[in-house]
């Protein structure tokens, strides 16, 4: 059953003033039947009643609109051009809430926001109310990020690489199940569905409806065209082409399965690291405890395990990494924190007690919540080498020589989820038969 977004055609000026014409015919036609009717019999013609009346206007009407669709009115067209000044716009919008709110106080006051501004902000503030996960301040950073990967600099030169956006091609209905583990964790998807031109058929995670609904309905009050292009269901997913799938490592085994039969991109879990060398600088070991602690380290974007130079002192770390001290001050993350310190004690592990971190040396490349995993390494040897299942387990490495600190949550467009593009899969052609 669809929610929030209504799937109707968006009819252009042309057909609404056609289907309006064709109505006052019909009227026409049935008064003049009526008149005709009378002067020639005894007795006047029995009026039709309202609702059998309202019943033939509303059939002639599909009548008309079906006519003139074929007689050569055509639906709105959305060129790529136009698809990115809404996403550019939705950015300013996000940018601007982002700015205005500041961890959980609006200062400039809510009536003081412009509308598309205002549903942002008014998110950032309350959405902790219904996901605990979503503090205020891990929402602003998700709608600061995404606002300002959006601009139309970074859009157009993500763009440049996909020269088949030009050539014409049919529009597909493509299904995407998100993932609620971070906000809005699903929107790049979206985004990529949309800017191919293709109509979105979008199953929302519960824990993260508000915000996705927030996305499209801004989008649609930016270019109310893009209403046909977007529905949000939250039953099953039917009446698609292609499908993005995203969850855990039990879910994509069932996702594989169930879309087996058509073009699918399942993703999985996912993990991140870090590498340090040694030479880095206290700034840079500040901006690490983005990487690993924003969004209480849910996503998989999020660095879990670190790959220390031998005679590294890993006590010294969670000095660094201050900024974030007061996260056990979260419920649910003292929780976690408590319970991995006391099985910890339990099985008389070793392990550095940060006060709202522990760190333990282990091979695991994923950590549970509150811990951080590290490693040596033998300096002049091969920095990294990626254990079992190799690079099939990374999301994302950070450090000298790759993504700098503090940047492995705020990805560029061209940062595809799992190293998979996104938008290549969505203009390959599919194959006959």
């Amino acid at each position: 059953m669809a929610v929030s977004m209504p799937t109707r055609a968006i009819i252009p000026n042309a057909m609404i003033a056609m289907v309006s014409t064709a109505l006052t015919l019909f009227d026409l036609i049935a008064l003049n039947a009526t008149l005709t009717f009378s002067q020639n019999n005894a007795k006047p013609l029995t009026v039709l009643p309202p609702d059998c009346k309202k019943e033939l206007r509303y059939s002639f009407s599909l009548f008309a609109v079906t006519f003139f669709t074929f007689a050569g009115v055509k639906r709105e067209d959305l060129s790529t051009e136009r698809l990115v000044e809404a996403f550019v716009k939705l950015g300013s919008a996000m940018r601007d809430a982002a700015a205005t709110v500041s961890g959980s106080a609006c200062h400039a006051g809510p009536a003081a926001l412009p509308g598309l501004t205002l549903r942002f902000a008014s998110l950032i503030e309350t959405l902790h109310l219904a996901n605990p996960w979503f503090t205020p301040a891990n929402v602003r950073r998700a709608v600061e990020a995404i606002g300002q990967s959006l601009t139309r600099e970074r859009m157009e030169k993500w763009l440049r690489a996909y020269p088949g956006l030009k050539e014409a091609r049919e529009q597909e209905t493509i299904g995407v199940v998100m993932a609620g583990n971070i906000p809005m964790v699903g929107f790049h998807d979206l985004l990529c569905v949309l800017i191919t031109g293709n109509r979105l058929l979008a199953k929302l995670s519960s824990k993260d409806e508000q915000l996705m609904k927030a996305v499209t309905e801004t989008l649609t009050d930016i270019d109310p065209a893009l209403e046909g292009r977007i529905e949000l269901t939250t039953g099953r997913l039917q009446g698609f082409t292609r499908v993005i799938a995203t969850g855990s490592n039990n879910t994509s085994r069932y996702f594989e399965y169930y879309f087996r039969n058509v073009p699918s991109l399942i993703r999985h879990n996912r993990n991140s690291v870090a590498i340090l060398d040694g030479s880095e600088t206290p700034g840079e070991l500040e901006l690490l405890a983005d990487d690993i602690f924003s969004y209480f380290g849910l996503g998989c974007r999020n660095v879990s395990k670190l790959w220390l130079p031998e005679g590294y002192d890993p006590t010294s770390l969670p000095a660094h990494w201050s900024g974030y001290g007061n996260l056990c001050a979260h419920h649910k993350y003292a929780v976690n924190y408590d319970h991995n310190k006391a099985v910890m004690i339990v099985n008389r592990d070793r392990y550095t007690d940060g006060g709202f971190v522990l760190l333990r040396e282990s091979p695991s490349l994923s950590a549970p919540m509150a811990v951080v995993h590290y490693e040596f390494y033998r300096p002049g040897t091969s920095r990294f080498v990626a254990p079992e299942a190799g690079q099939e387990l990374l999301q994302c490495i950070a450090g000298h020589g790759h993504l700098p600190f503090g940047t492995t949550q705020r990805p560029e467009l061209w940062d595809y989820a799992d190293n998979t593009d996104t938008i290549s899969f969505l203009l390959k052609k599919k194959i006959a038969g």
